[in-house]
């Protein structure tokens, strides 16, 4: 029995084992596949699909309304509404994601164990780095191939040495891409090593169990220690799963503290410290065809920047998502569609000052995110580097999409007048959230912190967290790596307390 499928389930399941991990995106992946290659018995609970490789959505609507939590419609509410973006299916973000991969920064490290000297010897850099060279070498994790980059990822390279900035080929987890550019809807190929086809199966191979479309619910305590999980499978039937060990938490960021709140686990600042990347973008119209749907969906970013927490990327959108990002109404917009084949988009994330608050409204996770100042300053000067980048690599003009700023633009000295004057509001600027961090993090000081340096709840014995929730701050970087090192380093913590 290494996979259940919820949908099939209408009576009631209950099933006992060593662990239960919730979720299984990058985080609840990697610790189920540390803990059955330990021998310990394991059952990961998803809420969302197992979709094949051959099964992904061809449109972006399509992987929205499928494999996207809220169809892709989640929003941070606050001073900017801003959409955050989330997978749910078997393999979390994972299958949906640009495959862009990196380590842990060393500076980051160093900053967490500077502000808590516990967490030198909890995350022990030595460890985090051997796990990591594991991680990458299971999930093929290598420089895009120009063979396969596509004209937006070589212009991006173009405009970055136009300007002298630092720049490479994006690494990502991939094997035998052909640059088919549908990252973002899930591979039809099955070329992305996501977390599913990876991590997964690893931890299916050793044993585990996985209860796909099942939504755990509740957080079973008695005497101070948690030890079952009930839900519901999506056929209907009440799932119960009794775990002799430990329940390890892996359900990210926000969907973590939600399900903590929703069951009155409120001890420390769960839901609190929420930290993110909200990122922006720019168009730009080149005189010869791009095609920005072609080619690796994120191939390039540009690094020289990142010390302002800044850090640029390609993207690649399919043909809807590309449209709606084009201006102009009627015949203007069909226009605009007809000349889409010029056009792309690349992106600025941004590594966020501000921080903010998941909470439990009604059963449903609800963030409240405000960008600072600061953050608005970087958005502006995040913009200005994009345009001059796609000014510098051959852009006829470039749409910066600010509300109250000039929609067109093919002067640098413009773009200088919008890292210097432009808008202060937040609402002003086109963003997205991708990355979230830091809603129950660890921590020897019970007041400040949720769980334990080991990643173990402060307070209820068998409950450990093991997803980006625990990490102190934001990475500045994509944390899909460090999720997976860091989670893998839970269960080898739990694997020592069972013992």
């Amino acid at each position: 029995m290494s996979h259940v499928a919820g949908a099939e389930v209408t009576r009631a399941l209950d099933l006992e084992t060593d662990v239960v991990v919730i979720g299984s995106g990058p985080a609840g992946s990697s610790a189920a596949r540390e803990l059955a290659g330990a021998g310990a018995r394991v059952v990961v609970v998803e809420e969302g699909p197992w979709v094949q490789p051959e099964d992904a959505p061809a449109s972006a609507f399509g992987a929205m309304s499928r494999l996207y939590r809220d169809m892709g419609a989640s929003v941070v509410l606050g001073a900017a509404p801003i959409p955050y973006l989330q997978g749910r299916m078997v393999g979390g973000s994972s299958p949906i994601n640009g495959a862009i991969c990196w380590r842990l920064p060393r500076d980051v490290w160093d900053a967490w164990c500077a502000a808590d000297p516990s967490l030198r010897d909890a995350l022990a850099w030595d460890e985090l780095e051997a796990l990591t060279d594991e991680l990458e070498a299971r999930l093929g994790v290598a420089p895009t191939e120009p063979a396969v980059a596509g004209r937006k990822n070589l212009l991006m390279a173009q405009g970055a040495d136009a300007l002298g900035l630092a720049h490479r080929p994006t690494r990502r987890n991939v094997r035998g891409c052909t640059g088919s550019g549908r990252c973002l809807q899930g591979c039809p190929h099955g070329f992305k090593q996501s977390a599913d086809v990876t991590l997964l199966a690893d931890a299916l191979a050793h044993g585990a169990t996985l209860l796909s479309d099942v939504a755990a619910r509740e957080i079973v305590r008695s005497g101070g220690r948690a030890g079952e999980v009930c839900g519901r499978a999506r056929g209907g039937g009440p799932v119960r799963l009794r775990a002799r060990h430990a329940i390890v938490l892996a359900a990210s960021a926000v969907q973590t503290p939600a399900l903590l709140l929703r069951n009155r686990i409120a001890h420390g600042p769960v839901g609190e410290n929420f930290q993110c990347h909200p990122g922006v973008s720019l168009a730009g119209r080149f005189r010869e065809p791009v095609r920005m749907w072609e080619g690796a969906t994120q191939g390039h970013e540009v690094t020289g920047l990142r010390g302002e927490g800044l850090k640029f990327e390609a993207l690649g959108f399919d043909l809807t998502v590309l449209a709606a990002r084009l201006e102009g109404v009627g015949r203007d917009l069909a226009r605009s569609i007809a000349d889409r084949a010029h056009w792309l988009d690349w992106g600025a994330a941004v590594r966020a000052e501000a921080r903010g608050r998941v909470r439990s409204i009604a059963g449903r996770a609800v963030v409240t995110f405000t960008p600072s100042a600061l953050d608005v300053q970087r958005f502006r000067r995040g913009l200005r580097i994009l345009g001059e980048m796609m000014l510098a690599a051959g852009a006829e003009v470039v749409h910066p999409g600010v509300r109250g700023f000039a929609p067109h633009v093919t002067s640098p000295a413009v773009l200088a007048d919008l890292e210097r004057d432009g808008p202060s509001r937040p609402a002003a600027y086109t963003s997205a959230i991708t990355h979230m961090f830091g809603t129950c993090r660890m921590g020897r000081d019970p007041r400040t912190s949720v769980v334990r340096p080991d990643f173990r709840h402060h307070q209820i014995d068998g409950l450990w967290i093991a997803d980006s929730s625990v990490f102190p701050t934001s990475l500045g970087v994509n944390p899909q790596i460090p999720i997976m090192a860091v989670a893998a380093c839970c269960a080898r913590r739990v694997l020592a307390a069972c013992r």
